[in-house]
């Protein structure tokens, strides 16, 4: 003979029952998903086979609701939510990419109190229990006492049939002798509640500290408009309206009908068996249904409308479907306006679309806030719908549907979860704005291995280079791409002096017309590209050429993208990133009226194969650097004729500029196997060929060379990144005028030695740069560029000192106070030149991250000259 279940009816028989639930619980938790979904079967199956009788039960102990109606619910409840979960995965790895090294990992939550209407009773009793096995939880289900025997006899048949299909014992049980006490210690004792029930319950619930997905309540206003279908609007809300005699809390609970179709809708209701009540009988009826507090009368809850029509002393035939009052205030004050969950309706006339948004948006506000509006409408009449959409602050929104069978989802559409327990979301003060599903009881761990980012070489459509190159390269712009006009930008020393001279005469050969802005500043300015991008309009190129140093090519950048693009804003172009594909900011495209071509007159800012543009706001003093490889130019042409008259300054500090590029490239965060070799050739070449340059302005060999390193070196860079040495040092321009390669060199050693701590405060972050590796980097570098030694601690310093020999041979100064920065000034502007460094867009690639303090007190080292032998942490 079985053993009897011990019976739940106090405190401790109930802890007792839970702390057995959790053992078997854990025990569950380990089942496969093929066990699970033969448990699931299984429930659903002997709950599907038992709808019948468990309709009639809870029929006769509720005295709510119609048996027929109730075995279409708890048809619904085994199937349609067997349908809905029977493929998912809910055990284990449910989702896995191994390319990008992710997974999803279900895991149960634990166990569910589940909280039961006696509106419901037995459906929602197997729909919660049938999401719980699914998901391999546990659950204790708290009946309402005015439906504990129906509920509990659910809970039973999915119990008894899962069991028999494996189920651990104690995964689903029940309180017997429900009580206000037990479930709130209940829900004060479980994982996670679900809740379904009055308001007072919910906010129980929601209060018990543990985690809820509980509903509002329901105060659904249909709206029929002037193009909806009559016939279909009157019949939908009919057969929703009378489904279990209404109870179902997304039922239509008024119909406001707009005044086109209101007589037609009045006649399609009276054809079809609904009673009008008379004004004395809407008030009979309604404050028999509706308590003046405004809650509904308990003991009218799911009743026909004739008995209730006979509660209420009004004579209507024993066939009537809906008893309806036409009425027309929608403030509480008035009965008619609030949640029924009965067979009445209220009928409202509306002058035209708006007066039905502004009525059906009163009604939710005061008692339906983010449950379930109806809008019955042609389907055609878009606008209408989302005019709807946008004012209905309601998780359901239905169309041309009968919102008790709609809103609970897949009979009459498709996507809509279905459920019997409708969250409403913020509105309705729920944690859940939806169908409430399987997937909100499971735990998902997400595993991310780690991946190193992919990344690119951007390179200019052609690369043309050696000397005297130039004629014959520009020769494309017809024979190939088929130019007509040609702008030209660079400065007034190049154009005075006769350097676009080749250029033009090229472009007369080709029959090209052409224009020149050479009002560019050697440290470029947007209010100069401003003026030059009014003349480029004016003339309305084809093609752009910028000739000259960093600062024309930069300035011609600019240009060229207000050119393409007039209505983009500077301030939102300069937007710093972390990772280039995922900038707030979507560069625009560019090339769509102009071919760009980058020609450098001076070797050192590779910006002819970059997509950097360098330019200070002369209003703000702010120097920006802005960056998209939509600025890489299309066409770049190295031709060492252009720079042969270099003078020694300009050598100089384009030179170490060029050393400063591939240096930082080489120990960027993002450096790469196809950057390196650009980055080493790039050094090595400044080297030996820097000083010869330097020291003879016509050593032809020396020139192509610099050309090359700077080249090869923006290249690197171009994909690589620079680091926090250019971001400083475009400070120092930005604020003290120093030329930029210099700025660059009197602080270079002092950032590699502050680069190559081997603890360092905080690490560069990107996924490919895994440990502090930058002295190991810098003396692969050292060794490239012919340096030895018995380890990388010492070739790191003889690298140092020998950039320190060149820079001295080429006339760099020590310090910052050298090139004549007035040292008050220096150091009133120091924070805001450092906080300006830390965020400009080239810090974020640096191999060590920096502390603002950190970057400060390298400006004030490399002003006085001090001399740090670490820069450890």
């Amino acid at each position: 003979m079985a053993k009897a279940e011990k019976v739940i009816d106090s405190v401790d028989a109930l802890t007792e029952r839970i702390t057995a639930m959790r053992a078997a619980q854990a025990e569950f938790a380990t089942f496969s998903q093929e066990q699970v979904d033969r448990i699931f079967y299984a429930a659903a199956m002997a709950a599907d086979k038992a709808r019948i009788p468990l309709a009639k039960l809870a029929v006769e102990e509720t005295q709510m609701g119609l048996v027929e109606d109730k075995v279409i619910k708890n048809h619904y409840a085994s199937e349609y939510i067997y349908n809905k979960y029977k493929s998912m995965r809910t055990c284990g790895v449910i989702e896995e990419d191994k390319a990008f090294g992710f997974k999803k990992i279900a895991e149960p939550i634990g166990i569910v109190a589940a909280v039961i209407p006696t509106t419901n009773p037995t459906s929602t009793a197997i729909f919660k229990s049938l999401i719980c096995l699914k998901t391999r939880n546990a659950i204790i289900i708290s009946p309402h006492p005015r439906a504990k025997q129906c509920t509990i006899e659910a809970a039973r048949v999915v119990r008894d049939a899962a069991e028999a299909a494996g189920l651990p014992k104690n995964i689903i049980s029940w309180i017997d002798v429900p009580s206000l006490a037990l479930t709130n210690e209940l829900m004060h004792s479980c994982d996670t509640i679900l809740a379904t029930g009055g308001p007072g319950m919910v906010t129980a619930a929601y209060s018990s500290g543990k985690p809820a997905l509980g509903v509002g309540p329901g105060n659904n206003p249909a709206i029929i408009d002037d193009s909806a279908d009559v016939e279909l609007s009157v019949n939908s809300i009919i057969h929703s309206k009378t489904f279990d005699y209404g109870m179902i809390c997304a039922t239509e609970q008024n119909v406001i009908v707009l005044d086109k179709v209101y007589d037609a809708v009045k006649a399609e209701f009276q054809k079809r068996g609904c009673y009008f009540l008379k004004k004395d009988e809407a008030e009979k009826v309604v404050n028999l249904v509706i308590q003046e507090s405004g809650a509904v009368n308990a003991a009218m809850v799911g009743k026909s409308a004739s008995w209730i029509a006979e509660q209420a002393g009004v004579s209507v035939p024993r066939s009537t479907k809906v008893l309806i009052g036409e009425t027309s205030s929608v403030d509480p004050s008035n009965r008619w306006a609030h949640e029924k969950l009965t067979t009445i309706l209220g009928m409202y006339r509306a002058k035209d679309f708006d007066d039905a948004i502004a009525k059906a948006s009163k009604l939710i506000a005061d008692g339906g806030y983010g449950h379930t509006s109806s809008l019955f409408c042609d389907v055609n009449e878009t606008e209408k719908l989302a005019r709807h959409a946008q004012a209905m602050k309601t998780c359901r929104i239905l169309v041309n549907t009968p919102a008790a069978q709609g809103g609970i989802g897949d009979i009459y559409n498709f996507m809509m979860t279905p459920s019997l327990t409708l969250g409403c979301g913020s509105w309705g003060g729920n944690s859940v704005c939806g169908n409430v599903g399987a997937a909100n009881l499971i735990n998902i761990k997400s595993v991310a291995e780690r991946r190193e980012n992919m990344l690119w070489l951007r390179t200019p459509e052609k690369v043309y280079f050696k000397k005297g190159c130039m004629p014959v390269a520009l020769r494309e712009l017809s024979e190939v791409y088929g130019k007509k006009r040609c702008f030209v930008v660079t400065d007034q020393f190049l154009y005075k002096n006769g350097f676009t001279k080749k250029v033009e005469e090229s472009l007369d050969e080709q029959g090209i017309f052409h224009s020149s802005f050479w009002n560019v500043e050697p440290d470029p300015s947007l209010q100069s590209a401003l003026e030059g991008l009014e003349q480029m309009r004016a003339f309305e190129p084809d093609c752009i050429i910028a000739m000259g140093g960093g600062s024309a090519m930069d300035c011609g950048k600019i240009m060229w993208s207000l050119y393409e693009n007039p209505d983009e804003k500077f301030e939102d172009m300069s937007a710093d990133f972390m990772d280039i594909r995922k900038r707030v900011y979507t560069f625009p495209k560019m090339g769509k009226k102009a071919f760009f071509v980058a020609i450098p007159t001076s070797s050192g800012t590779g910006s002819e194969v970059t997509p950097f543009a360098i330019i200070t706001d002369k209003t703000t003093g702010v120097k920006w650097p802005i960056t998209d490889y939509e600025l890489m130019p299309n066409m770049a042409i190295v031709d060492t004729d252009n720079m042969m008259t270099q003078p020694k300054g300009l050598t100089s500090a384009s030179g170490v500029d060029v050393l400063t590029h591939c240096l930082e490239a080489y120990v960027s965060v993002m450096a790469s196997d196809y950057t390196d070799p650009m980055a080493l050739q790039g050094m090595q070449l400044v080297f030996d060929y820097l000083p010869r340059a330097y020291d003879n302005p016509n050593d032809i060999e020396a020139r192509d060379h610099m050309a090359n390193a700077s080249c090869l070196g923006g290249l690197a860079f171009a994909n690589a990144f620079l680091g926090m040495n250019h971001s400083m040092a475009h400070k120092l321009g930005a604020f003290h005028h120093i030329p930029h390669g210099w700025a660059n060199a009197v602080i270079l050693t002092r950032v590699m030695r502050y680069n190559s701590a081997e603890r360092p405060t905080r690490m560069g972050t990107f996924p490919q740069y895994d440990h502090p590796k930058t002295l190991q980097r810098y003396a692969q570098a050292a060794r490239f560029c012919g340096v030895t030694g018995k380890d990388d601690a010492e070739v790191f310093e003889k690298f140092v000192a020998k950039i320190g020999e060149l820079f001295d041979y080429v006339g760099v100064k020590h310090t910052i106070a050298e090139y004549g920065v007035d040292e008050k000034y220096f150091l009133d502007s120091l924070d805001a030149m450092t906080e300006q460094a830390f965020n400009d867009q080239c810090t974020g690639a640096n191999p060590r991250y920096p502390l603002m303090s950190e970057m400060k007190e390298l400006y004030l080292d490399a002003y006085y000259g001090r001399e740090a032998s670490t820069y450890e942490d």
